[in-house]
């Protein structure tokens, strides 16, 4: 059974935490929108001296949806979650953890590593924990060390994908978890969200449809690659971060590189330390999933939860019943 923070949103998706592309604007929105928004914790950056900006944007989230729901107590929003990179480069994360912890975060996904104080620190501010797996071992750990559900990152999905098909990863992990279970991977339609429900998962987890809205912190021409992509242009690469993850391939023939021709990296080359994965000369290479080929223009964050909750009805409303 879900914890009830997740038993009443519009239709059962959590936008993916995106890294350099989720911000404020876009977890509001899709908050607003009635499916829970996120962000990674290191995509709030601020210079030397300057005040946390990660204590910044929480402060504007929690004010501005409460507004939102003061002014509409029949269509309140959905809560928000914050991704914690939990790995040894990741110089900031005891801070984070401490201005989340204060922020009494709803919602707490962790990726990269599971550790027992950060699922403690979830708890402890009454706020459950999620963490991204790619196989049955890591789910299995991570459970172990005290998280709540799980986000099972599939073949096809943006960022740092795994390789197993969803059907198998799911089958493995609901053999012996009845917890709350994402699905990541290749998720782009309201049909394929409900096909993730079928399949075993709780709720489904979309993060490059969300590249393509007006709330993006994307470059336009990125959004525009988005719109114009399909699943032949994603290249699965480990040389950009040290770990597997899919990329546009027009956007690495942009950088000068052959998308068929690239070099492998040892997850050792992985750096969070700047709170950047990759270097800068590799800024422009551009991460998606799979399902882009159902995105064809940039819209707003809201239009597209309208899409994705017209087309789950449509499709709920298609299964036929006995």
């Amino acid at each position: 059974m879900l914890p009830p923070i997740l038993q009443k949103l519009r239709i059962p998706v959590v936008g993916s935490p995106m890294f350099i592309v989720s911000g404020p604007e876009l977890v509001i929105a899709q908050c607003k929108a009635g499916i829970v928004g996120s962000f990674p914790a290191l995509n709030a950056r601020e210079r030397d001296g300057e005040p946390a900006m990660l204590d910044i944007w929480l402060t504007r989230i929690a004010e501005e949806l409460d507004r939102h729901n003061q002014a509409n107590p029949d269509r309140p929003a959905a809560p928000f979650a914050v991704n914690q990179i939990v790995h040894r480069s990741n110089a900031r994360l005891d801070r984070d953890i401490e201005i989340c912890h204060r922020h009494k975060v709803p919602i707490w996904i962790t990726s990269l590593g599971a550790r027992v104080e950060v699922n403690e620190a979830a708890h402890d501010c009454g706020g459950i924990a999620l963490h991204d797996i790619i196989n049955n071992a890591f789910a299995r750990k991570a459970v172990e060390k005290g998280a709540d559900g799980l986000i099972a990152v599939a073949a096809g999905a943006g960022g740092h994908a795994g390789p197993q098909s969803p059907f198998a990863l799911i089958q493995e992990i609901r053999d012996w978890f009845d917890g709350p279970l994402l699905l990541s991977g290749a998720i782009a339609t309201g049909r394929a969200v409900l096909a993730a429900q079928v399949m075993g998962a709780d709720l489904a987890y979309i993060g490059s449809p969300f590249i393509a809205t007006v709330e993006a912190h994307a470059d336009p021409a990125y959004k525009r690659m988005i719109c114009d992509s399909g699943a032949m242009d994603i290249v699965t690469s480990s040389l950009f971060t040290g770990v597997s993850g899919n990329y546009l391939a027009p956007s690495i023939r942009a950088a000068g590189m052959d998308p068929d021709r690239l070099d492998r990296a040892d997850a050792e080359t992985m750096n969070f330390s700047d709170a950047s994965a990759k270097p800068k000369a590799w800024s422009q290479i551009w991460g998606a999933g799979q399902g882009i080929g159902a995105v064809r223009d940039v819209v707003p964050a809201g239009a597209l939860v309208d899409r994705l909750a017209a087309e789950y009805d449509a499709a709920r409303a298609a299964v036929p019943r006995d």
